[in-house]
């Protein structure tokens, strides 16, 4: 993997952050901005009921390793807090220009089109994480 920078921060650095500083910069249930590496992407990241949701509502540039980057932030995340489920919602959908290589690489990393009640259709993914003894 590239090394990506999220808000100039490194990976490595990031997956160093306790608990708390992620529950103060990111995990604040409202939208927010963050560029990671060339892409500029707005989400929004909570816990809720003991699950970690990633909603991504626009990804703009990118395509040197953005998604796993999140993904690997989030299951960080989800080690940290102890965290057994991540819900992936990306709204991927109904975009005005659709990014084609995005869905590509949504469909071949398991995502489904559902119906979210409150959002409406997005690609979806539950991951269960697989704790380590």
């Amino acid at each position: 993997m590239i090394n990506i920078k999220i808000e100039g921060e490194s990976l490595e650095k990031i997956l160093q952050w306790d608990e708390y500083t992620f529950y103060d910069l990111v995990l604040i249930d409202i939208p927010i901005v963050l560029n990671i590496g060339s892409a500029e992407v707005l989400g929004q990241f909570v816990v809720k009921n003991n699950i970690l949701v990633i909603e991504l509502a626009q990804i703009d540039g990118g395509g040197e390793g953005v998604l796993p980057t999140i993904h690997r932030v989030a299951k960080y995340i989800a080690e940290l807090k102890n965290i057994f489920e991540i819900n992936y919602i990306v709204h991927a959908i109904n975009c005005a220009e659709p990014n084609m290589k995005l869905r590509s690489h949504l469909e071949k990393r398991g995502f489904l089109i559902k119906d979210i009640p409150n959002k409406g259709e997005a690609y979806f993914k539950s991951e269960k994480i697989k704790k380590k003894l």
